[in-house]
């Protein structure tokens, strides 16, 4: 391949409103954010080199072998992340990217289309949380910061506001302007002769100049410079593609996957069904981060292939024609595990392993996943099992490393075990003694368990072993017993500690030994409550009260501050009994 002809970025951006330019489903979605758009055409106006792109030409008679989408114009953290698919009905041929995609559509965005980002502090669910934003360049000053030469920045429209000191210039309408006599006649108007400010001579001439660069860059500049493939064989693109991707972004074997699915599939497509199945999976329960990876390697597990390894000798027809037609099965076992997850109380933030969801949903398709499995009464005892051993297998690091060998044998045992019960004694003893091995000793938990602390996802799955009749279909906190909110060396002092103790007390509050499992709405009425004074208010009887201390593992003593480092340490040697005859 030789470099072609360069060309504007003007006519490029034309081709792209057009489709003219499409994406092959081999691309990754877009990932780009507004301060890496900014630094490029900082990049642009410097006239520094951005990188050669490589583009495939699609002749007319080969579009409907291959499935290709647009390009992203306006990007919507929320709402508007997948590329569509491009529909090419009446195209005389297309030009696909195999490399440049990123960039393409960082400019594209900067010149012709928006970016809407959540605000820091805002919910997820609240559409006010996403404003649209429109690229923008300061005409009259530099970059404030010592990266970048240009002041480019996104801002929301409305909020745009010029004063003697900047002047924001809608980048976009730099293609409205066809020659400099167009951009002298704006900043004679806008700026020599501003009605609303007093600009200085110095500074209508910075704006002449960054205005006549921008459109040097825009509109005359050979800024694009790209080598083009013409091959048919889809082989061979793919390795011309993994070639060129191997820096960067790391290339994932999904992609390829999503790509060959796509053109092999015959009844869906693979890349809108994964990518929607991915979104659906996701809004489980408190959200979860399940993505395109693990729905396929979990297509590969299920499908009972030899060989579940991510290498593009697996994704070739026949294989490809298997997953198809389990595809629906495939689907519910991965939905139903991930809604057993969220029953026993993990979430995306929680889980510390996606994989580990694989043996389960394995074993939900084998016994032919019956619709009450994860509520009904007839399988608790089974979802207990099934329970215990995802909590030690993520407290076990299981899955870290090479997670193969832990699935392939596991899903021997279950294929094995056929429809029984939840076959936990024969995985344990399948990696006995091995650094795989789940099995627990009175070493680990000291030295590990009990020294856990507040916030770490080992501590959740810990306390979800140490409360296993908690249902977790109601909303459960990590709380403090003894409040944290209270553990300032003010506070403290008044309460009479030692002051050669504030310190340690101070480092205790997150211990293992201060945390419990309480009901949210109990939580919130808790709050910042002095822990004697709250369990005083709460639990008003004898009986009250020792059923409490029974089911969260608590010493019968006063909880007082006075008492707070003795009631870590005697409550931990509770937690520690159970544990042992939970473990051992």
């Amino acid at each position: 391949m030789a470099y072609e002809t360069p060309l504007t970025i003007a006519e490029v951006m034309k081709d792209i409103s057009a489709n003219k330019y499409v994406l092959p489903s081999i691309q990754r979605e877009y990932v780009w954010d507004t301060t890496q758009i900014e630094t490029l055409f900082d990049s642009l106006m410097q006239d520094y080199p951005i990188g050669a792109f490589l583009f495939w030409e699609i002749s007319k008679d080969k579009l409907g072998d291959y499935d290709f989408y647009e390009f992203l114009k306006n990007y919507h953290e929320k709402n508007s992340v997948h590329n569509k698919k491009a529909d090419l009905k009446g195209a005389d041929g297309v030009t696909a990217v195999l490399d440049g995609q990123q960039r393409l559509t960082s400019i594209y965005i900067g010149l012709k289309g928006t970016y809407a980002y959540r605000l820091k502090y805002k919910q997820k669910k609240n559409d006010n949380a996403y404003p649209v934003r429109r690229l923008y360049l300061n005409l009259i000053d530099t970059a404030k910061d010592g990266t970048n030469k240009y002041d480019f920045e996104f801002k929301v429209c409305d909020t745009v506001k010029n004063s003697d000191e900047e002047y924001w210039f809608e980048v976009g309408k730099i293609l409205e302007m066809d020659d400099l006599g167009d951009v002298a006649t704006y900043v004679t108007d806008n700026i020599s002769f501003s009605e609303d400010f007093s600009y200085t001579k110095q500074q209508a001439k910075f704006a002449t100049n960054t205005l006549s660069q921008l459109h040097k860059v825009i509109h005359t500049s050979l800024t694009l410079s790209y080598y083009k493939e013409k091959t048919d064989e889809l082989d061979k693109v793919l390795n011309i593609f993994i070639r060129v991707n191997s820096g960067g972004t790391v290339l994932t074997y999904s992609d390829l996957l999503l790509s060959i699915a796509s053109a092999q599939w015959e009844n869906h497509d693979a890349r809108e069904e994964i990518t929607d199945f991915v979104d659906d999976v996701n809004s489980i329960g408190g959200g979860f981060r399940i993505n395109k990876d693990f729905v396929l390697k979990t297509a590969l597990v299920l499908s009972d292939f030899p060989d579940i390894a991510f290498k593009v000798d697996n994704f070739n027809k026949p294989n490809m024609m298997k997953i198809e037609a389990n595809w629906d099965k495939i689907k519910r076992a991965i939905k139903q595990s991930v809604n057993l997850a969220s029953s026993f109380g993990y979430t995306g933030e929680t889980l510390s392993s996606n994989n580990a969801l694989i043996p389960i949903a394995y074993y939900l398709m084998t016994i032919g996943m019956p619709d009450n499995f994860v509520d009904s009464s007839n399988t608790k005892d089974n979802r207990t099992k099934i329970k215990k051993w995802l909590i030690m297998a993520l407290l076990k690091k299981a899955f870290s490393g090479q997670p193969d060998n832990v699935i392939r044998p596991i899903r021997d045992i279950l294929r094995e075990n056929g429809t029984n019960d939840f076959p936990i004694e024969a995985i344990i003893d399948k990696f006995k003694g091995t650094n795989k091995s789940i099995q627990f000793s009175e070493d680990d938990i000291d030295e590990y368990l009990l020294k856990l602390r507040y916030g770490a996802r080992e501590t959740l799955s810990t306390l979800m072993l140490l409360y296993p009749s908690l249902d977790f279909s109601n909303k459960f906190h990590e709380d403090h017993m003894y409040p944290k909110s209270k553990f300032r060396k003010s506070y403290l002092r008044k309460q009479g500690v030692p002051e050669d103790k504030l310190d340690l007390y101070i480092e205790t509050v997150n211990d293992i030994g201060n945390l419990q499992l309480l009901a949210a709405q109990l939580n919130e009425e808790k709050l910042t409550t002095d822990f004697d004074v709250w369990f005083a208010e709460q639990y008003k009887t004898d009986a009250e009260k020792i059923q409490y201390r029974t089911i969260n593992m608590l010493p019968d003593m006063e909880y007082s501050y006075a008492n707070f480092l003795q009631f870590v340490e005697q409550r931990k040697a509770k937690l520690k009994a159970e544990l042992m005859k939970i473990l051992l």
